[in-house]
């Protein structure tokens, strides 16, 4: 199977890191599903060495109502917008991202994962 690999950009809302407050703005994110690594998660990594793995249903979820009580907690901001929200011990990261960045992301994570019948 294949690795989906998807860059976007995201806003972050409040982070500890100092260097990714400065930035203001929109910052590039990594979206990534390796479903021969694990078929149930995905992973998103932010600027720096940060880079968080959760369930993708969690993800799923969190499009159409808040979800989530551990570390990664999503839900919809609007029409348009979902927050993401990481914890660690070293704080709190909130980034924004538009909905239907999440949305074709998902969509290709289905693509890979189901065997097209031939």
């Amino acid at each position: 199977m294949s690795v989906v690999e998807q860059y976007a950009r995201a806003h972050m809302v409040t982070d500890t890191d100092v260097q990714v407050l400065e930035e203001r703005g929109a910052v590039p994110v990594v979206l990534r599903y390796d479903p021969d690594l694990d078929p149930r998660s995905v992973r998103i990594g932010l600027p720096g060495p940060h880079e968080w793995t959760f369930s993708r249903t969690l993800l799923e979820q969190g499009l159409r109502a808040p979800a989530g009580d551990g570390d990664v907690r999503v839900w919809p901001c609007g029409r348009v917008q979902v927050v993401v929200e990481f914890h660690s011990a070293q704080g709190t990261a909130v980034v924004q991202f538009e909905s239907k960045t999440l949305i074709r992301f998902l969509r290709r994570t289905y693509q890979v994962a189901t065997p097209v019948a031939g």
